[in-house]
């Protein structure tokens, strides 16, 4: 699995770990990340939690401005977590070579930055218009994901984006006030049924558990097994371990 560590220039994400203030601190997490057996680095600047302080977009660029050239000089891929055209343009044309759409390029804007820039786009399933504005899913949830995947695809079809995108069922995000008992079964439910998003042809994208209680690892686990081509991580030492155990061939 190819593991993209997780870098927040936003104050208010739940891992606290990950949060940087500026260039060098981000150096510092994003060189630890890649020694514990990280890939790239996706970093962003704007929280999507519901108890994330939604801010302008100016904000949310200035907290990116001076990080993303910073860590792009280290020569791996840096993807921008962001629903912001306005930001993953500026944050493209700084170094960034992956555009981490938290909109679900739902868009048309994000669309064309990401068209303009050519380059790799993850696309999350969204159950709402973005990840403050989200609702539970009522039916089969790979039902739901995979019609969602295919009217957000045939918009990538208008930009000649589909082989670009990476598909990313959403796991990471969740409505306000979701019980974590109901995610779990949620999130379980989504992992041991992977494979059933294959017939799309693309690679898989997974915002991987990171804290550590049995039911975080039995998921963790699940998607380790399963084999997605990516990962968004806090921990890849955890992910590098479980891959020597479970996956011997890999």
């Amino acid at each position: 699995m190819r593991l993209f560590g997780v870098v927040n220039a936003s104050p208010d994400s739940l891992h606290t770990e990950s949060i940087v203030d500026g260039p060098e601190s981000a150096l510092t997490r994003a060189r630890s990340l890649l020694a514990a057996g990280a890939d790239a680095i996706d970093i962003g600047g704007q929280g999507s939690t519901d108890i994330a302080t939604v801010v302008d977009w100016r904000v949310e660029w200035e907290r990116l401005r001076d990080i993303i050239p910073a860590v792009a000089a280290l020569g791996i891929d840096v993807s921008v977590d962001t629903w912001r055209p306005e930001v993953a343009e500026r944050a493209l044309s700084a170094g960034a070579t992956v555009l981490n759409a938290a909109d679900g390029m739902q868009q048309d804007d994000m669309w064309r930055v990401a068209a303009e820039h050519e380059v790799p786009v993850v696309l999350p399933f969204l159950s709402g218009p973005n990840p403050r504005a989200m609702t539970m899913v009522g039916s089969d949830p790979i039902e739901a994901i995979t019609e969602f995947f295919a009217a957000r695809l045939a918009e990538a079809d208008r930009y000649g984006m589909r082989a670009r995108c990476i598909l990313d069922p959403g796991t990471g995000f969740a409505p306000p006030n979701w019980p974590w008992e109901e995610r779990y079964l949620y999130q379980r439910d989504v992992y041991t049924r992977l494979d059933e998003l294959r017939h799309f042809g693309l690679p898989l994208y997974i915002a991987l558990p990171w804290k550590r209680t049995d039911q975080h690892d039995e998921l963790l686990e699940i998607v380790v097994r399963a084999r997605p081509e990516y990962g968004r991580v806090h921990h890849p030492e955890r992910v590098r371990e479980l891959e020597a155990r479970l996956l011997p061939d890999a």
